[in-house]
């Protein structure tokens, strides 16, 4: 989770002589590993209950971007560089390993973060993707949500230039320095939530042996 949520035990505690213990959970859908649909940023987009699984399971290009310096725009030269393995009908699956750099729970995870460059989203537009996979916050106004600073939607570039256009964005994926090979099988399971704009999701990376 990168936002506090809630977490509560509620009617159901044994300590209590309940018969069961029922934990309660509430948070926002985008709080922690999610997808989301384009609801988000389209009043008549398609909702979350609404994405067929086929969107957010299948073969994936790991984009190796280990390498990339703190506050770096990652724009569509050092994509086509790095992703020419990526084609139509992929999940664009970036491997930054951000989360080893700085630490989800302080602003500098954030504030210092690589972000991607508007003529890097409209690369991966062209290459026919249906689904792009980020460990790292990847816009580079939501850092400046941590101050109360609100940006216009056509700054947001992957929702602006992908979500719009039905490329279903999985944000906040962890653990992708696990991976070795350039290509896996992604499967990123969403609950569905009806009319809903995004939704926590089980993310799971398969190798090929």
């Amino acid at each position: 989770m990168v936002k506090p949520g809630h977490e509560a035990i509620g009617r159901g505690a044994i300590a209590e002589r309940d018969l069961f213990q029922i934990t309660r959970l509430g948070w926002a859908v985008h709080g922690f590993t999610h997808i989301d649909s384009p609801r988000h940023m389209v009043p008549d987009g398609t909702a979350t209950s609404d994405v067929p699984l086929e969107r957010t399971i299948g073969a994936a290009a790991v984009i190796d971007l280990r390498d990339v310096a703190p506050n770096e725009a990652i724009d569509a030269s050092r994509l086509a560089s790095r992703a020419a393995h990526l084609g139509a009908g992929d999940i664009a699956l970036f491997q930054t390993a951000w989360g080893r750099q700085r630490d989800i729970t302080t602003p500098a995870f954030w504030k210092d973060a690589p972000w991607l460059a508007r003529d890097g989203a409209q690369w991966l537009l062209e290459r026919g993707i249906k689904a792009a996979a980020f460990d790292f916050p990847q816009d580079h106004t939501i850092r400046l949500l941590l101050d109360g600073e609100v940006r216009p939607i056509e700054e947001h570039v992957s929702h602006d230039v992908l979500l719009r256009r039905g490329v279903i964005l999985i944000e906040y994926v962890t653990n992708t320095e696990a991976l070795s090979q350039t290509r896996v099988e992604l499967v990123a399971l969403p609950l569905k939530i009806p009319e809903s704009d995004g939704a926590p999701a089980r993310v799971i990376a398969f190798e090929p042996a």
